[in-house]
C-alpha cells in the first residue's frame, strides 16, 4: 500500500477535506498515474451528496482524471513512464459477459467498477481523481492523445463519452438535425461533438444567455425553452434529442419536438421520476431512451476523434481547496463550462 493525498469528504454535504488515502500496491497489469487534473461532474455532486442513494464515506470522487504514467507492473504493454493518460467512470468489470466481450463493459451485467463509490476486487472502496495518484488496470486505462492538453483533456472521460456515445449510437451526422437540451458541461461537449460529427446542431435552453457560446461551439440554431412559441415552432424537427440536465422537464413538450422516428435520449439523471405520457410517443413511433458513458474502446475513439477535431472542455481550473465553492456554483449554473481540480494544489 502507499499513501497518497486526497480531497475527501465524510458524510452527506460535509465540506472536503485535505487527507490521506492508502492506494494499492501495482499488480502485474496495474498502473500507477500520477493525476495531474480531475474534472467536477454532477454525478460527483449527487453521490456526495447522497441525492443517488447510501454512499461509501469517506469519499473520494472523481472519474474525470487526466495524467501521466509514473509507474507500470511487470505484464503491462499497452502504456510506458511518462505516457499521457486518463480514467474515466469505470476501473474494472467482469470482462466476461456478453456486454464486456461486446466492448461495452459500462452494461456489463454483473455491473461495472466505478472509478469511486464502488468496491474494487480488492475488497476496499475505490477512491476517485481527487487525489494525486491513483493505480489502474491496463485494460481501463485509457491514451489521451497529443494535441490535447491534460486539462481540458479530464473532462472528456465523462462528459465527453457520455455525449459521444449517443452521437454516434443514433447516427449524427450530415442530414441529421440533432438538438441538445441544456448548455452546460455536457451540453457544450455535446454540440462540439454533433457538429464535428456533421450534423445539424440545435441548442435548447431556457435562456438566450448562452446564446454566443453555443453558436460558437458549433450549433447552428438556438432557441429558448422559456419562450412560449418555441416548441410550437419546432414541432417535429429533430431526428434525435439528447438531453443533459437532471432535473424534471416536460416531457410531452419535448416529445413533440421529434420527427417520425425521433428518438429523445436522457443522459443527464434527475433523482426524482419523468413523467412520461405514451400518447406522446406512439403517434409518431418516436422513442424514449436512456444512455451512459461509453466502453473503453469507444471512450479512447472519442479521444481520438476529440485530438483530430481540436476539441476539448471549456474550462475554469480550481484548487482543492476550492471543491465545495464550485459545487454550489454547479448547482447554481455558475460555471462555463467544467471545473477541473490541479491537483498541483494540493
Amino acid at each position: 500500500m502507499r499513501s497518497v493525498t486526497a480531497y475527501a469528504t465524510t458524510a452527506a454535504k460535509a465540506p472536503f477535506e485535505k487527507t490521506t488515502i492508502q492506494r494499492r500496491d501495482l499488480g502485474p497489469r496495474d498502473v500507477l498515474i500520477k493525476i495531474a487534473y480531475a474534472g467536477i461532474c454532477h454525478s460527483d455532486i449527487h453521490t456526495a451528496r447522497e441525492e443517488w442513494g447510501d454512499a461509501l464515506f469517506p469519499l473520494v470522487p472523481g472519474h474525470e482524471i487526466a495524467g501521466t504514467v509514473e509507474e507500470v507492473g511487470s505484464e503491462v504493454e499497452k502504456y510506458t513512464i511518462g505516457d499521457r493518460v486518463g480514467v474515466g467512470c469505470m476501473v474494472d468489470s467482469c470482462r466476461e459477459c456478453e456486454n464486456c466481450l461486446a466492448g461495452e463493459e459500462q452494461y456489463c451485467l454483473k455491473g461495472n467498477t466505478g472509478t469511486y463509490n464502488a468496491i474494487g476486487r480488492d475488497g476496499r472502496p475505490t477512491d476517485g481523481g481527487y487525489s494525486t495518484h491513483i493505480v489502474v488496470d491496463q485494460d481501463f486505462v485509457l491514451g489521451i492523445p497529443e494535441g490535447i492538453s491534460l486539462d481540458v483533456a479530464a473532462p472528456l472521460l465523462c462528459a465527453g463519452i457520455t455525449l459521444y456515445s449517443p452521437l454516434k449510437h443514433w447516427g449524427a451526422g450530415p442530414g441529421k438535425k440533432v438538438a441538445i437540451v441544456g448548455l452546460g458541461g455536457l451540453g457544450h461537449m455535446g454540440v462540439k461533438i454533433a457538429h464535428a460529427l456533421g450534423a445539424e446542431v440545435t441548442v435548447l435552453s431556457q435562456t438566450l444567455s448562452k446564446q454566443e457560446d453555443g453558436l460558437k461551439f458549433g450549433a447552428d440554431h438556438f432557441y429558448a425553452t422559456s419562450d412560449g412559441q418555441t416548441f410550437e415552432k419546432l414541432a417535429g424537427s429533430f431526428d434525435l434529442i439528447v438531453n443533459t440536465v437532471s432535473s424534471d422537464l416536460p416531457m410531452e413538450k419535448y416529445f413533440s419536438l421529434l420527427r417520425l422516428d425521433g428518438t429523445m435520449v436522457n443522459v443527464g439523471a434527475p433523482p426524482e421520476p419523468l413523467s412520461v405520457p405514451a400518447f406522446a410517443l406512439i403517434p409518431m413511433r418516436r422513442s424514449w431512451a436512456g444512455s451512459m458513458i461509453g466502453g473503453i474502446r469507444q471512450t479512447q475513439e472519442m479521444l481520438d476523434f476529440c485530438a483530430e477535431h481540436g476539441l476539448g472542455a471549456e474550462i475554469e481550473v480550481i484548487s482543492g481547496e476550492q471543491i465545495d465553492e464550485a459545487y454550489e456554483r454547479i448547482v447554481a449554473s455558475d460555471v462555463r463550462y467544467r471545473f477541473v481540480i490541479d491537483t498541483a494544489t494540493f
